[in-house]
């Protein structure tokens, strides 16, 4: 018997190292969060798991 299928969280492409993320579909997502990638390329959304992920070539900026 095959283990049950379990959905991957998304992944999006992002140009800039800090993101938000509400977890999309309206009232049935959660609360907006703002999100920093640090030194990584990456970040994960603590309520939905969806990773935000640099794209490769991104100009990054240390200006806010």
């Amino acid at each position: 018997m095959a283990a049950p299928s379990i959905d991957s969280p998304e992944v999006q492409e992002v140009e800039t190292k800090r993101v938000s993320c509400d977890g999309g579909g309206g009232a049935l997502g959660h609360p907006l969060v703002y999100l920093e990638m640090g030194e990584k390329d990456f970040v994960e959304c603590p309520y939905c798991d969806k990773r935000f992920v640099l794209k490769p070539g991104a100009v990054v900026s240390d200006h806010h």
